[in-house]
């Protein structure tokens, strides 16, 4: 009697089937059901690496057919939405139904599979999933000063050796890798990782895939995301202590003891990982619930620390988890979007102890990024602590606290507000305020304010001597490093600006600055009056055309508009004439104001 086999979509994913037929395993007809190749056929559609596996196996199974194989396809295909609730168990059930009506042995290496099988008394061959001995070809092209590598399909393969700060990036060897090439070594990393009980594949996406294959992070991106085939391995080469980071008993007092909410931010490769997992190591030494959230998951914890990954489930089933199992410390490695940025204030809110790691060019960009993310006010109670780490070490520490103040650099007592103090942990000097202005919220440098107000002075100064060459007056207001306010009279105006203007764009560009060309308002001058008197009239002097005010001992009387002849008539026995005909009488002093 010929022996007959049904395989699942597990074990063809697996490539175990030819590997089964090879050592002379098994022989006979192997029925492939027609839903597994439907369900390789969407993964592969959908740019998953296991679907292209699964086929590529179904490919060497007809390569295989003779005397002692058999192939044959059995089963209705399923429709779509059996496909995308594979999960639940529907394509199972139908896979089982053929072992069953074809009294066949099912052949599986899904655990759950074999048992609901045998379940219905079916005879099953459960192949576990074997670890495979030999390495993969990417970890040859790590050594010990090896940080990652670069691959990319056409090109030469490149690698970081040296330490997070300082180290260079070389050509590994002149081997050009072709795209089967990169496709092979893809297929490779999948195949491992899967059945690897130390790897996982965090990401499977279309156009990428990311993987965390022991110690190796891995991200293999293909077209249509990339131009072409490219796959970026990083491996941690140094595991640091808190000891070795040479921090003062003040900081490494404020990270384990009395911070809740702790940032630590920094460029991409600078040490911001090595350092939270020594802060993790700290956290287990003192007798602390340790947990991290992590995408993908490549933080080198101790094993009493429990990794969550975020790829693998969503920001409100690890909210539960979290709360439902109180740790004593959260380590939320890699805050990239949104989502992210709100677990982290959720779970800080909820008053657990936080460690984020973000990546920002400097320490108040850490700031920055939850500005836009939550309520200003809200800040230090999530964040009170940022560690800036740069070249593997602590570069800064920045405190947060909420003060209500009038704002550094304005004087009216009425002008106080809720500001945010950003300090240096350790000098306790004021570095930035955050507060807000009109419906901006602001952050404003403190640090250097008298050097910044000396350069401003000498700018001023230098800009005034550019435009009093051709203008008669001219006022200067530094407003920014880039910008600058330039007050000249009405009249001169369009000389300084230029046709087109030519002029003002020729002296911004010798400046390096944008400039802004405002009228001169003339204050009023104040002058000792002569004046003359007809037979009606009191007659004072001022400049031809223009507004002028009348004052007595500081005290007005009147406004009035100079004639052509800068003449000002006031008639003496009308009411203001009277006002000032007594001025004068009593030997007041009479003033105009142009």
């Amino acid at each position: 009697m010929t022996n007959k086999y049904v395989v699942d979509t597990s074990i063809v994913i697996e490539k175990m089937v030819s590997k089964l037929i090879k050592n002379k395993e098994i022989k006979g007809t192997i029925i492939v059901p027609n839903a597994v190749v439907a369900e390789l056929e969407a993964q592969a559609n959908r740019g998953k690496e296991i679907g292209l596996l699964g086929l590529e196996e179904l490919q060497e199974l007809q390569k295989l057919k003779g005397k002692d194989i058999t192939i044959q396809f059995m089963g209705h295909r399923p429709n779509e939405t059996q496909i995308k609730f594979a999960k639940a168990g529907e394509i199972d059930a139908g896979i089982r139904d053929i072992a069953f009506q074809e009294n066949a042995i099912l052949i599986t290496a899904d655990f759950v599979q074999a048992e609901s099988a045998k379940a219905f008394g079916m005879e099953v061959k459960y192949y576990r999933l074997r670890i495979p001995v030999e390495k993969l070809q990417i970890e040859s092209y790590f050594d010990e000063h090896t940080m990652s590598i670069h691959l990319k399909e056409n090109c030469h393969p490149l690698g970081k050796r040296g330490k997070p700060g300082d180290w260079k990036l070389e050509k590994i060897n002149d081997e050009k890798f072709t795209r089967k090439h990169m496709i092979d070594m893809a297929k490779e990393i999948v195949e491992k990782s899967r059945v690897d009980y130390e790897s996982m594949i965090e990401i499977d996406r279309r156009g990428s895939t990311i993987v965390q294959y022991k110690d190796y992070r891995i991200v293999i991106v293909r077209p249509p995301v990339a131009e072409g085939w490219e796959i970026t391995v990083v491996k941690p080469i140094k595991k640091l202590h808190l000891k070795d980071y040479k921090m003062s008993e003040k900081i490494a007092e404020r990270l384990y003891e009395k911070s809740r909410g702790i940032v630590v931010a920094g460029e991409p490769g600078s040490g911001k990982s090595t350092l939270v997992q020594a802060l993790g190591e700290k956290f287990v030494e003192l007798g602390r619930v340790t947990k991290t959230i992590e995408s993908p998951r490549d933080l080198q914890m101790p094993p009493e620390v429990t990794q969550y990954s975020k790829n693998l489930s969503s920001s409100e089933e690890i909210h539960d988890i979290l709360f439902l199992s109180r740790p004593d410390n959260i380590i939320f490695d890699e805050m990239r979007d949104t989502p992210d940025f709100q677990l982290y204030i959720d779970v800080r809110l909820g008053g657990s102890e936080m460690v984020g790691v973000l990546h920002a060019a400097s320490p108040i960009d850490a700031v920055q990024r939850f500005i836009t993310r939550m309520d200003v006010g809200m800040i230090p109670n999530v964040v009170d602590t940022i560690v800036y780490v740069k070249a593997g070490a602590i570069d800064k520490v920045l405190s947060l606290k909420m003060m209500v103040k009038v704002p550094t650099g304005m004087t009216e007592a009425d002008l106080a507000r809720p500001v945010i103090d950003v300090t240096d942990f350790e000098t306790g000097k004021l570095e930035f305020e955050i507060y807000s202005y009109g419906e901006q919220t602001v952050v404003i440098p403190i640090e250097g304010t008298e050097k910044s107000s000396g350069i401003k002075k000498l700018a001023e100064e230098s800009i005034l001597r550019e435009f009093k060459k051709f203008v008669s007056d001219v006022k200067v207001d530094v407003v920014s490093s880039n910008k600058v306010k330039v007050y000249v009279p009405e009249d001169e105006i369009a000389k300084v600006i230029g046709t087109k203007g030519k002029n003002i764009i020729e002296t911004e560009e010798r400046l390096g600055m944008s400039i802004e060309v405002l009228e001169l308002k003339k204050e009023k001058r104040r002058t000792k009056t002569d004046y003359e008197e007809d037979k009606n009239h009191i007659i004072f002097y001022a400049e031809p055309g223009r507004d002028v005010e009348i004052w007595a001992d500081g005290k007005f009387i009147l406004s009035a508009f100079s004639s052509k002849k800068g003449e000002i008539k006031i008639h003496k026995k009308s009411n203001l004439g009277r006002h000032v005909m007594d001025a004068i009488s009593g030997g007041r002093e009479v003033e105009v104001k142009v």
